[in-house]
């Protein structure tokens, strides 16, 4: 049986006065313990009690995209060793363990880690985001098929970050996906992805004006590697062929000879293997070109070391294109401009898998 508020004006046992009415103590407790209800309740849906989003991305260019966004707002690991090739990648044992503690994990998606997205599926908690940033970030008809990817076989190029502007596209993708799960640090997230997003188009017009130094007909690649056909439609690149496929084989004697040919017929200045991965073919078709080899690209190894400002995607990026531009006769002074280091936060301070 409940009694009514408005007639509870019983005294108090000990001064004999008016005790408040049960109506107004009620009210006073409802008002106090309102902004705490709601507090607790934020902070158990986006940072699971105070404590900061773990997140596991996978290659290095996507973590430092992903730790430009969020600062050291979060923890984050890095799953792929750097200078270890993401398409044959196989997750270890111990890497069950930081997929299943993750609360968000990130991977480029389009088929380039399998194994990884296979073991995160199997092995995440109950409510834990996969965030595959190249299958919502472009659409299909935008995808590359190539020597390495053809069209038959059904896997696209998966080498989406190579072009700035589709990383401005993953960078929103994170910045929403962060936000949606820790809501508390929305002004971070939101400050430092309008920051980025200024530096990645800096970028983007830096590497347009120095790749227009080059001759029109020395925009010409070859590379270890089918990595550039993004980069390549957006700066105007011709890809003439890669020597490794994503399995990482060896081209065909006709191959080799048609490449030859081609690059004695056009008079390509250089050809671009990488220091990661060697590839003595490529050594032999600049031998017989007498065309010079540069072995320093890298498509998804970030340049120094962890704490260094040039190790970033940005980075990696100015001296990918330094590198072709001044091999192919142009001038790299447009990239000078460009700063590689970090938005904000603590950087180079992700935790990278032994």
């Amino acid at each position: 049986m409940f009694m009514d508020p408005r007639k509870a004006t019983t005294r108090c046992t000990e001064t004999g006065e008016p005790c408040r009415p049960l109506l107004e103590l009620l009210l006073l407790l409802l008002v106090f313990s309102l902004p705490i209800a709601c507090q607790r309740q934020e902070r158990t849906t986006s940072t699971a009690d105070g404590q900061k989003l773990k997140v596991v991305t996978t290659v290095a260019p996507i973590t430092s995209v992903v730790e430009n966004v969020a600062g050291d707002t979060i923890e984050l690991v890095g799953l792929v060793p750097e200078g270890v090739n993401s398409h044959t990648f196989e997750p270890t044992p111990s890497d069950v363990k930081i997929l299943a503690a993750a609360d968000l994990i990130i991977l480029n998606g389009v088929d380039l880690e399998v194994p990884s997205l296979n073991l995160a599926k199997t092995n995440k908690k109950p409510g834990t985001a996969i965030l595959l940033l190249g299958n919502k970030a472009v659409q299909e008809e935008e995808y590359a098929f190539d020597f390495s990817f053809p069209k038959e076989g059904g896997h696209p190029n998966p080498h989406l970050w190579i072009n700035p502007q589709y990383v401005t596209r993953y960078v929103m993708l994170v910045r929403d996906e962060l936000i949606r799960l820790d809501p508390a640090n929305r002004r971070v997230y939101e400050r430092n992805t309008a920051v980025y997003l200024e530096e990645l188009e800096a970028l983007d017009r830096a590497i347009d004006a120095a790749v227009r130094t080059i001759p029109a007909a020395s925009r010409r690649l070859l590379t270890y590697h089918d990595s550039w056909p993004y980069f390549a439609r957006r700066y105007g690149f011709t890809v003439i062929g890669a020597v490794q496929p994503s399995d990482f084989s060896d081209p065909s004697p006709r191959e080799v000879a048609r490449l030859i040919e081609q690059i004695r017929k056009e008079k390509i200045p250089a050809v671009f293997g990488s220091e990661v991965f060697p590839s003595p073919i490529l050594q032999q078709i600049a031998r017989e070109t007498k065309t010079r080899y540069i072995d320093k690209l890298r498509d998804d190894e970030l340049p120094g070391k962890p704490g260094d400002p040039r190790h970033s995607y940005i980075g990696m990026m100015l001296e990918n294109v330094a590198i072709m531009v001044e091999a192919l006769g142009g001038s790299a002074a447009p990239l000078a401009k460009v700063d590689p280091g970090p938005v904000a936060g603590s950087y180079g301070n992700y935790r990278r898998k032994d």
